[in-house]
């Protein structure tokens, strides 16, 4: 078994490490965040800060968790001219993790896909579904 990793601020798997530190990509259609559907907060899966809100996620069909828009002042962006793309990378705010990365292909009202690695989140419910779960 893999061994966890010392991130930021805590322990990664060595999955979790490749994505928010090394820039890495997480297959699509494999976290299990895809499909995640109760009210409540998305945060940095190494420092733990609230990145999106669950009513700012949609189904893009891109096959990674996807938002119309971050919780302000929760990321940061930068240019990411990798693979012969030029891109718009997303990083947390707080750790610099790597997230993923932002199109102009989202729905209103922001028309912004902000395309998340799930390997980078972690989720918590709201109270009111905590309770029902």
């Amino acid at each position: 078994m893999a061994q966890p990793i010392q991130g930021f601020c805590g322990v990664l798997s060595p999955e979790q490490f490749a994505v928010l530190r090394e820039h890495g990509t997480e297959r699509p259609f494999t976290s299990p965040l895809n499909d995640e559907k109760r009210t409540g907060t998305f945060h940095c899966a190494d420092c733990g800060q609230a990145l999106f809100e669950s009513t700012t996620k949609y189904e893009s069909g891109s096959g990674w968790p996807s938002f119309w828009t971050p919780i302000p002042g929760a990321i940061g962006t930068s240019e990411d001219d990798s693979y012969g793309m030029r891109r718009i990378e997303v990083h947390c705010s707080q750790c610099q993790g790597h997230l993923g990365h932002v199109f102009p292909d989202g729905p209103q009202p922001t028309g912004l896909r902000y395309c998340i690695n799930g390997l980078a989140l972690t989720f918590t419910p709201a109270q009111a579904d905590s309770a029902e779960a």
